[in-house]
């Protein structure tokens, strides 16, 4: 389209389309490489836990920058054959906050082919696992994760996963146990005891339901599902 062109007006659409595609990879460029305050460039992990602070803010577009910004980075550091076990880790972390959970599921695979006893990744495959309805996969990964880890960072997660397969299998014995144990190792959360008062009930157990149900109003007296469970559980 440009050889009817006059050569100076050529000259200038040329430098025009030139600056108009470097403002636009500039933009790019800005949405995915968000530095560090002193100008340094992030790391995947930084830009992770940026991620994870913006998304506790509910500044999820913010969120959304930081998490792209780490998938990058791994990316590239994949790519550049500078990859370590804690970019796999930081990666499928990173996959899970985005819920792409196939994606989680593809890299943790590679990752534990290089690196068969992390975890870390172990857990977040059980956890993506878990979320793509594969219940029966997902407890194979987080039994492993707890019989390899009884006291590990995820371990009262893991549990409450658990719990939550044993559930929705209608295998409430089961679940109960894996709730008490997560609560028992991590004892703040609302919609843990919750769910162990549910379990409980449905057991017919209605004095360690109305414990249960308690002690999850008592953590949040809003929480209208542990009352309701509660009133059920006392008549």
């Amino acid at each position: 389209m440009f050889r009817h062109l006059h050569p100076g007006n050529f000259m200038r659409v040329y430098l025009l389309f030139f600056f108009s595609m470097f403002i636009l990879f500039q933009a790019v460029f800005a949405q995915t490489n968000v530095p560090n305050p002193d100008g340094s460039r992030m790391s995947g992990l930084q830009s992770y836990r940026m991620g994870r602070d913006m998304e506790g803010r509910n500044r999820m577009d913010e969120a959304m920058r930081y998490y792209n910004q780490a998938v990058q980075i791994c990316l590239d550091e994949i790519s550049r054959n500078t990859v370590t076990r804690d970019t796999y880790v930081v990666f499928t972390w990173t996959l899970q906050r985005q819920k792409r959970y196939t994606d989680v599921i593809t890299w943790g695979e590679r990752a534990l082919q290089l690196y068969p006893t992390d975890y870390r990744i172990i857990e977040t495959m059980g956890e993506a696992y878990f979320y793509l309805n594969q219940y029966d996969r997902s407890l194979v990964f987080m039994q492993r994760y707890v019989n390899s880890l009884p006291q590990g960072d995820r371990t009262s997660v893991a549990y409450f996963f658990i719990g939550e397969i044993f559930r929705l299998q209608g295998k409430f014995l089961h679940a109960d146990i894996a709730y008490t144990t997560a609560v028992q190792l991590e004892p703040n959360i609302s919609l843990w005891w919750y769910r162990l008062g549910t379990v409980r009930e449905a057991l017919e157990d209605f004095t360690a339901a109305i414990q249960a149900y308690e002690q999850a109003v008592r953590l949040n007296p809003g929480y209208q599902e542990a009352r309701t469970g509660l009133e059920r559980s006392r008549r």
